[in-house]
């Protein structure tokens, strides 16, 4: 074993990882990563990006069959399914790249390989398994876990995944054949955006979601809006239901859907998408061994990614909820600015925006209405609708909302929630104001040029005040 010293080790490469790694090269720390598999993490090469490049040809599929209300043609309209699957690919190849490419540009060293924790005498000490067997000891004052998460699986057997007619995330990705079913366990941000994609393509497809509505975290009005866009469409949606047990056949599955009422039902489909959230990476890496608190699966940190061990620390999405890759490079960054003796701001959750690239898309910051209420917040809230937007007419998007809650008494945006056309592109004008602080008097007197989708966020704020103009 031969040994390297460095001032900071970051253990993952994906989102969380690499930023953390490119803030700490330019603080001047001599930094390294180590990434057993490939830069750019989950998010990059199995997760956000390649994801939203098999949407956004769902969306131009789409757009081809809707030809006729923008008075185009296009006739017989198909697709290649290995070609689509091939051009997911090779965007996040090309992402991928780039990441490394940004390692070499800021001298931070990259070790391939999976490491390990021995406890040091300042910090943690790493031993990376290289791909050829050998070891090698790295050594640093600082250690970042980012290792990230991976797909949570039913614990009941004959639930599990199967890679062939029981998907996670990573087999719907890379589909060999355009199944004509799809039964989707789970109704959050993945299940929906797999179920969209599939639904697009042409399949029959089931959702089957335990919370009482779909995309459950979302604020209730903008969650039943996406289930009746979704109803509409032709996908089947069943909630307050769950998958008792999958008989597996030659080519399909069928599932025994049980209800609240615990009645029974059937549903066939050619291959089920297991989508009931992730788990932290937080094995075989000596963490009992370190004595690490953990909470569900996730390292236990405040709000600078500081572990109850010296010298070690967490980010990403094994560090918990929520889990963004813009968060976990957030985090990555507040916790070497940390290190390095800034002062940066703790992580705060509630700033922090979510994206659903379903179609409507759904996108959301800050507290639900239902939350602000039970916070005891005395609340105004605004609304408008698509339907009263140009732009949203123009592009033949005119079904949505965009939604923001104010406290009454001192004009705090507590939350805005949308859904509708490129609402995932929206919604960091409302993290700009809430991290600025803005009252409802700012964005009042913000001028939100015509035409856009952007003046509905000015409009909902105007209609909360008793203001509204174009409804």
């Amino acid at each position: 074993m031969s040994g390297t010293q460095f001032d900071l080790i970051v253990i993952g490469g994906g989102p969380g990882g690499y930023v953390a790694a490119i803030r700490a090269a330019q603080l001047g720390m001599k930094t390294a990563v180590v990434e057993r598999e490939h830069m750019g993490g989950i998010c990059l090469n199995w997760g956000c990006i390649p994801t939203k490049a098999l949407l956004r040809t769902a969306d131009v599929y789409e757009l081809f069959h809707r030809a006729g209300e923008f008075g185009l043609k296009a006739d017989n309209v198909s697709f290649d399914i290995a070609a689509v699957v091939k051009r997911s690919r090779q965007v996040a190849k090309r992402l991928s790249t780039g990441v490394s490419g940004l390692m070499k540009k800021h001298k931070v060293a990259v070790f391939d390989g999976e490491a390990s924790l021995i406890a040091g005498k300042t910090a943690p000490s790493v031993v990376v398994r290289g791909k050829d067997g050998k070891d090698t000891s790295l050594s640093a004052p600082h250690v970042i876990l980012a290792t990230g998460a991976r797909a949570r699986t039913l614990p009941k057997a004959g639930l599990e995944p199967d890679g062939k007619l029981i998907w996670t995330y990573k087999e719907a990705m890379v589909p060999e054949t355009m199944p004509k079913s799809v039964l989707v366990i789970g109704s959050g941000a993945i299940g929906m955006e797999f179920a969209s994609f599939y639904h697009a393509m042409g399949a029959q497809v089931s959702v089957v979601e335990m919370a009482g509505r779909i995309l459950p975290a979302e604020d209730a009005e903008i969650s039943a809006m996406a289930e009746k866009a979704f109803r509409k469409k032709g996908m089947t949606i069943l909630t307050s239901a769950q998958v008792g047990s999958l008989d597996k056949g030659a080519k399909t599955v069928t599932a025994k859907v049980k209800d609240k009422d615990g009645k029974e039902k059937s549903i066939e489909a050619e291959r089920v998408i297991l989508a009931i959230g992730i788990t932290g990476n937080v094995e075989n890496i000596g963490l009992e061994a370190l004595g690490v608190e953990l909470d569900r699966g996730h390292v236990k940190t405040d709000g600078f990614g500081r572990t109850n061990v010296k010298g070690l620390y967490a980010i990403g999405d094994v560090a918990g909820a929520p889990w963004l890759a813009h968060k976990a490079s957030h985090e990555g960054v507040i916790c070497v600015e940390k290190i390095a003796g800034q002062d940066p701001h703790p992580m705060n959750k509630a700033g922090i925006p979510g994206c659903t690239y379903c179609h409507p898309q759904i996108a959301s910051i800050g507290l639900t209405e239902a939350a602000a209420r039970e916070a005891g917040h005395e609340l105004k809230v605004g609304r408008f609708p698509f339907v009263g937007n140009g732009k949203a007419i123009a592009l033949g998007e005119d079904q949505g909302l965009v939604k923001t809650i104010f406290d009454a008494k001192t004009g705090e945006l507590l939350g805005a929630h949308m859904i509708g056309a490129e609402v995932t592109e929206l919604i960091q004008g409302f993290a700009v104001g809430m991290a600025l602080e803005t009252t409802e008097a700012e964005l009042m007197h913000t001028v939100f040029p015509h035409p856009t989708l952007s003046e509905m966020m000015h409009e909902s704020v105007l209609d909360a005040y008793g203001r509204v103009l174009h409804i």
